[in-house]
């Protein structure tokens, strides 16, 4: 069994938190990056809403992940694309669930593989705690705590839909 969660209210959250913090810090043009595939398509949608000019980066951070090794190869590798040059910029960088951590060190040594940024922000969707490195997310669509054996699934690009279902269960 799955349950659907409203996302258009969660992105809107997450773009009013943005606008807030970067107005209060005087930032006017950041970079926003999304991690692939979901962190990508959460960030499509707050590009849009926050109307930024400079257009939004791609990460697949496959080869940066520390369990690379023990995966093998993704099939689904695709090319990271960072149209512009990070060096003393503002980034946004975006996912859709921060949980471990992994993803989120992984991107962030992409990223400075590009360059040294003036800052990077990390914005989630959700933000389900477990975390197994030292990353913490600025800002979050919502904090979701998920009982043992509950995953949570971004689906998109369109429509973008949020689902929390159990382990192993038909979608």
């Amino acid at each position: 069994m799955t349950q659907a969660v409203a996302i258009d209210p969660l992105l809107n959250d997450l773009a009013a938190q943005l606008k807030q913090h970067l107005s209060e810090h005087e930032i006017e043009a950041p970079l926003m990056i999304g991690i692939h595939s979901g962190g990508v398509w959460v960030a499509e949608r707050l590009h849009q809403l926050l109307g930024l000019k400079d257009p939004l980066g791609h990460l697949d951070i496959s080869f940066y992940r520390d369990d690379f090794s023990r995966i093998g190869m993704n099939p689904q590798v695709k090319p990271s694309h960072l149209p512009f040059n990070v060096d003393d910029r503002h980034i946004i960088l975006v996912d859709d669930v921060l949980y471990t951590g992994r993803t989120i060190r992984a991107a962030l040594n992409e990223i400075f593989d590009y360059g040294r940024p003036a800052t990077v922000n990390l914005a989630v969707l959700i933000d389900r705690g477990g975390r197994e490195l030292p990353i913490e997310a600025n800002f979050s669509g919502i904090k979701m705590e998920l009982a043992s054996g509950e995953n949570v699934k971004l689906k998109g690009p369109e429509p973008l839909s949020l689902h929390v279902a159990k382990k192993g269960s038909a979608e």
